[in-house]
């Protein structure tokens, strides 16, 4: 997707803001980096805190749909069908779903109701679709929901200009610099704005990831249909 390259931007726009927002109103979820939910089932464990089912539930869950992506992916191509589209589509629908979910059944009082749980585990599946759909279609990008890794690259090549690098290894860095750094702004974009709407609008603050979503599809609606996975 070179020639449309906005698409990462906004995958990790939306990943920092779905993963903020999730946070904030389902008791700590977390619903695009995972595997942070080991640290908050200990917390919830020691505190007493609710919602250990949804943190519990949302690794397999995440795992479950990445494969399930994956396994439909194969027979979108066998079929001539728009990979990246289609998932970006279904995406939509989760997100949309999800908004729905926490605009008829929130405030979420307790982490562990149905309706909580529900509501967060769309989140995740949204969030599983776009890890996947982003290390398929995208794998030149920077990672969009685990900033850790990219961070790192960033300090690591500030070192090196810094330190001093060949001329040929110049424009590699400064491109790589640019990528990331655009990566880790539009996260942390996210990141304010999912906090912020969430104190200032509440439960309305999940439509804003499904029209994020929308603006992905219909930017991307024309995509070819890419080369079968590897």
């Amino acid at each position: 997707m070179a020639d449309k390259p906005i698409l990462p931007t906004i995958l990790s726009l939306n990943a920092g803001y779905v993963d903020t927002a999730g946070f904030l109103a389902l008791h700590g979820l977390f619903t695009a980096h995972v595997t942070g939910n080991f640290v908050t089932i200990g917390a919830a464990l020691v505190t007493g805190a609710s919602g250990i089912t949804a943190k519990l539930l949302a690794l397999p869950v995440f795992c479950l749909v990445i494969m399930l992506a994956r396994l439909l992916s194969f027979r979108l191509i066998a079929q001539g069908t728009p990979v990246l589209r289609t998932m970006l589509l279904i995406k939509l629908i989760l997100l949309v779903a999800a908004a729905l979910m926490a605009l008829r059944f929130g405030p979420f009082g307790v982490g562990d109701s149905w309706s909580g749980t529900l509501t967060g585990m769309t989140l995740v599946a949204a969030m599983a679709i776009q890890n996947g759909l982003h290390r398929v279609h995208l794998a030149g990008a920077p990672p969009s929901t685990l900033m850790t890794g990219t961070t790192t690259q960033i300090m690591l090549d500030l070192a090196d200009r810094i330190h001093g690098v060949p001329s040929e290894q110049q424009a590699a860095i400064n491109s790589r610099l640019a990528r990331m750094s655009a990566a880790v702004l539009a996260f942390a974009v996210g990141c304010a704005a999912g906090a912020l709407l969430y104190a200032f609008v509440g439960m309305w603050c999940f439509v804003v990831p499904a029209l994020l979503a929308l603006g992905a599809y219909l930017r991307h609606a024309d995509a070819a249909v890419p080369a079968a996975p590897t």
